[in-house]
Formats: structure tokens, C-alpha cells, sequence
């Protein structure tokens, strides 16, 4: 398998929430930035190989053959943005892209000793989960600030945008995995909150607030 058809299947996997949604060629096509027929001919050629299941109009899901490769992917993708972080001080706005270019090693020894080493962690520095060696993904609660009320608690557990931009935005506001953030005031105008975090008050927009994930107290 070559790297650019294990970046089409880890990108089926993580569209179709883990393998479980049929995803459009035009989804794959904007998350790859490449052209709709560009993606069309690719999963035409991973459904001969027997990677995925496709249909004219409707859109790819992934066969079980192609979940187990994706969820490898994912798996190695995300122990190593933990090991960049907890053994190399790396930030976690710095580890995916170096990231993108480890998860392709195949050796299965490496993962599973990488796996031991951290202690065998369930989530990514970001809170995403990462799947164990059979594939399996721990669930949780977790729900997006903005879904929730005025007088509200939670403790955020996660990001849904890891770009380097919006890492570094929660850097510079002291918003991290762990932090507890109480819902102050919403406002009708543009949607945008106040919350309490780490005992200050603080306004967000609404894209910050549907950018972070919370399990509700």
C-alpha cells in the first residue's frame, strides 16, 4: 500500500467518525485539497483492492479490511504526537505535521513497544483517541463548549481544530486539556460567551467555542 492510499483510507476513517459513515468524494476532496475526479479515481482503484465500498452519488465507506489499515494509521499517528510532547518537549501546535510523516512506519514491534512506553495512553495531546492495537477506540461524553448553558461546567477534554494556529490562540489564553471553564453569559448578538477559566473571566467567539470539547460536570 502506498502512503498517498493509506492517507485516503485514515481520511474515510476519521470523515466517517471512525469508519462508521458513508463519506462524499467532495468531503475527501476538500480534506485532501485535491479535485473531486482525482478522489473518484482513487477510491474506484481502493475498492478494487477491497479497502473500501463505493457508490456512484453516494460516497465511500471503509470495508473491515480498510478500517483495521486505518485505524493502524491513526493509532501510530497519535503515539507519536505523545511521545513528541511527553519525551521530546514538544508543543502540541509543533507534533502533527512531523507526525504525518512517522505514521507510516510499519513496523508493528516499534508501535506496540511505543505503546508500552507511554504507559499505554488513551487519547493524543489534542484529546483525540487513539484506537488500541485491535482498533478499538475508547468513547467519552464529550460535547462542544458551545452546546452548552449558561451557569455550566465542564473540563475541556479536547480540540476539534488542531491547526497550529488555534493551539497556539489556547496557549496564549491558558486553555488546555484539563482546564475547567464555567459558562458566565452568552450573547445573542454574535453567539460569542464569557466563561470563567482558572479563576478568569474571559470573552470567546463562537468559532472558539465550537472548537473546544468539554464533558460536562
Amino acid at each position: 500500500m502506498t502512503l498517498t492510499e493509506e492517507n485516503y483510507i485514515k481520511t474515510i476513517y476519521q470523515l466517517g467518525k471512525y469508519g462508521t459513515l458513508t463519506v462524499s468524494t467532495n468531503s475527501i476532496a476538500e480534506a485532501i485539497e485535491t479535485k473531486a475526479s482525482s478522489v473518484t479515481d482513487m477510491v474506484k482503484k481502493l475498492a478494487e483492492k477491497g479497502y473500501v465500498n463505493y457508490k456512484r452519488y453516494q460516497g465511500a465507506t471503509l470495508t473491515s479490511k480498510g478500517k483495521k489499515i486505518a485505524a493502524d494509521v491513526v493509532r501510530k499517528h497519535r503515539l507519536w504526537e505523545v511521545f513528541l510532547v511527553e519525551k521530546l518537549n514538544f508543543s502540541w501546535d509543533e507534533v502533527h505535521d512531523i507526525a504525518e510523516q512517522l505514521e507510516h512506519i510499519k513496523s508493528e514491534k516499534l508501535i506496540n513497544e511505543l505503546d508500552k512506553l507511554l504507559d499505554y495512553p488513551t487519547h493524543d495531546p489534542h484529546g483525540d483517541p487513539i484506537p488500541d492495537k485491535s482498533g478499538d477506540i475508547k468513547k467519552s461524553d464529550k460535547v462542544l463548549l458551545f452546546s452548552l448553558t449558561e451557569n455550566a461546567k465542564g473540563v475541556c477534554v479536547g480540540v476539534k481544530d488542531t491547526s497550529s494556529a488555534f493551539l497556539k490562540y489556547l496557549d496564549k489564553h491558558k486553555i488546555a486539556l484539563g482546564s475547567e471553564i464555567s459558562v458566565v453569559s452568552r450573547e445573542d448578538f454574535d453567539d460569542s460567551m464569557v466563561i470563567k477559566i482558572n479563576g478568569t473571566e474571559m470573552s470567546i467567539s463562537q468559532t472558539v467555542a465550537n472548537n473546544l470539547f468539554v464533558i460536562e460536570e
